[in-house]
């Protein structure tokens, strides 16, 4: 089975530009510095799967055409990664249907209480729930449609973020460091889109490129996409001092996968 994974978007909390039209070291000549907040989609013929809905989640589906989601997942509760799942409601409505929304148990219970409109309809019977949470736990494999996808836990500061393997390809965003049955899952990707947000700076809830680049070494993967990129990180600039194999990721990206 082949699909695509496609970069939805590969900026950090803050986007580039950030607000104010900061764009720090990056060129905004170069479209490839334009980055919405951090996402995926996983799509095959029959299905479509999206990781994370954040701030910029209608403006990316719009970008790419994409439809109805089948299912989402969400790696953690930060809302960069979640504040966009309000759009999920104008499918509900056009289709109407749930959407089963894939989190660590942790992240749905902050959900539950943030967000606890999208999972229980109004009382007075206006509003219809829009997301069903399904727990999920490390080493899980999901099959959606055609779609497969393993989870893993990841260290991201105080609280644990969720990756994703989907055949050859594996997802992790906002990630600090992994731990041995991350490190299991991963063994034979060929392909990694990975965190390295702290940059050259120092490691508290985001890897550094040092990190990636060391980590990569136990993971083995041939290709390695940097995501999760600030305005410090100028896409010519990572270009240009990034070893063999490793390439700055970019929105709209789209990179193949098989089972």
């Amino acid at each position: 089975m082949d699909g695509k994974l496609i970069i939805l978007g590969c900026g950090g909390s803050a986007g580039v530009p950030a607000i104010g039209n900061y764009w720090g070291k990056c060129d905004p000549n170069e479209p490839k510095n334009r980055r919405t907040r951090p996402s995926v989609a996983i799509q095959t013929d029959s299905t479509l799967v999206i990781v994370d809905t954040g701030p910029d989640f209608r403006e990316q589906m719009n970008r790419e055409n994409l439809g109805c989601p089948d299912a989402v997942f969400i790696t953690h509760e930060h809302s960069d990664h979640v504040n966009g799942i309000d759009d999920l409601r104008v499918f509900q409505k056009r289709y109407k249907r749930t959407f089963p929304l894939y989190a660590l148990p942790e992240t749905h219970a902050t959900l539950r209480q943030t967000l606890n409109y999208m999972f229980e309809s109004s009382s007075d019977g206006l509003y219809a729930t829009v997301c069903e949470p399904v727990d999920v736990t490390e080493g899980q494999t999901i099959k959606l449609g055609d779609i497969e996808t393993t989870v893993f836990r990841q260290v991201h500061g105080s609280i644990s973020s969720m990756g994703l393997r989907v055949g050859n390809v594996a997802y992790s965003t906002d990630m600090l460091r992994l731990e041995e049955p991350a490190y299991e899952i991963l063994r034979g990707i060929d392909t990694w889109i990975v965190d390295a947000a702290s940059y050259h700076g120092k490691a508290y809830v985001h890897a550094t490129l040092s990190d990636v680049i060391a980590m990569n070494e136990r993971v083995g993967a041939k290709r390695v996409f940097l995501t999760h990129m600030s305005p410090s990180m100028d896409y010519a600039t990572l270009c240009k001092e990034l070893p063999a194999g490793f390439e700055p990721a970019y929105d709209g990206q789209k990179l193949d996968f098989t089972f």
